[in-house]
């Protein structure tokens, strides 16, 4: 179930829809009309969504088995593979 976020839409509002709350409801639920303190009316205000998801392995083994290349710095402009294919050594030309 979704949390939805509720702003005052008509003045000041009460200390809870005046800063806005949070309900969780149904996705298909009617969405509220009224603050369920003060009973001013109220809508619905877009926010950012919390999305989970599993992180990928930064694994040497896993980042040359997924084609990638990884450089490890070794001084100023000088890169050293760690895995993957490709140069061993990347540096600045002088």
């Amino acid at each position: 179930m979704p949390i939805y976020v509720y702003q005052c839409s008509d003045g000041p509002g009460c200390s809870l829809c005046g800063v806005g709350f949070e309900k969780l409801q149904k996705l298909n639920s009617e969405p509220l009309k009224c603050c369920p303190r003060c009973n001013r009316g109220v809508q619905k205000v877009i926010g950012a969504p919390n999305i989970s998801a599993a992180t990928p392995s930064l694994k040497e083994k896993d980042i040359e088995k997924k084609g990638f290349t990884q450089y490890r710095k070794l001084e100023k402009g000088v890169y050293e593979k760690t895995a993957g294919k490709g140069p061993d050594i990347i540096g600045d030309k002088d």
